[in-house]
């Protein structure tokens, strides 16, 4: 009698979800997939042999990435993380300066409504403000983790602007502000350089 036996990998769905498709650039339905190899009789898998490892599948292109994709944010967790970030940093910028201005309060509803807050209003932001602490750490952090560099130092920049609405960046606003960056996961001299240009900006304005 012929035998026909050999090694085959057999793949089997453990986990499934959205993620960010590089290949299709938008969000998609992933299957997390796990193999394993097999040894066959009759092409038939009878004995399990060695892992093989994990891989994510675009269910829509049905291309396969390295796990490592599931850490790219989605369009929708990038849409809900950055106005909270924004308000939190607009919130804490505006604590450290004191009693803010007009200026510098409608400067950090504009600021906080481009982020994606579009209902967002004074009512809200004075209910934020009468808050103590209204930096969030964490906020931050999730927006820097989704921004590229160009786009955190124009975050921070908006942020700036808020407390220059009123005049030159106190000492408070300055430490608040370089917490920030470092939240947002900028370096010092990133942090530093981006205050420097946003105050030059200011006074040519």
């Amino acid at each position: 009698m012929l035998l026909i036996f050999g090694i085959t990998v057999i793949f089997r769905t453990i986990g499934q979800g959205i993620f960010h498709c590089p290949r299709c650039g938008g969000d998609r339905q992933y299957r997390l997939r796990s193999g394993r190899r097999f040894f066959t009789l009759f092409f038939l898998p009878v004995i399990p042999l060695t892992r093989v490892g994990e891989h994510v599948q675009c269910t829509t292109c049905r291309t396969r990435f390295a796990t490592d994709v599931l850490r790219l944010p989605t369009a929708a967790q990038m849409s809900a993380a950055l106005p909270v970030g924004m308000r939190s940093a607009a919130v804490a910028i505006l604590q450290a300066g004191g009693p803010a201005t007009g200026a510098a309060r409608q400067r950090a509803l504009e600021a906080i409504r481009g982020a994606g807050a579009n209902a967002y209003g004074p009512a809200e932001l004075d209910a934020a403000l009468r808050l103590p602490g209204g930096l969030d750490p964490e906020a931050l952090a999730r927006v820097g983790a989704q921004l590229t560099t160009e786009a955190r130092e124009w975050f921070f920049a908006q942020v700036v602007r808020i407390a220059l609405a009123d005049g030159p960046l106190s000492p408070p606003q300055r430490e608040v502000a370089n917490a920030i960056g470092q939240h947002l996961g900028m370096t010092p001299a990133q942090t530093l350089g981006v205050i420097m240009m946003t105050e030059q900006a200011a006074r040519r304005d």
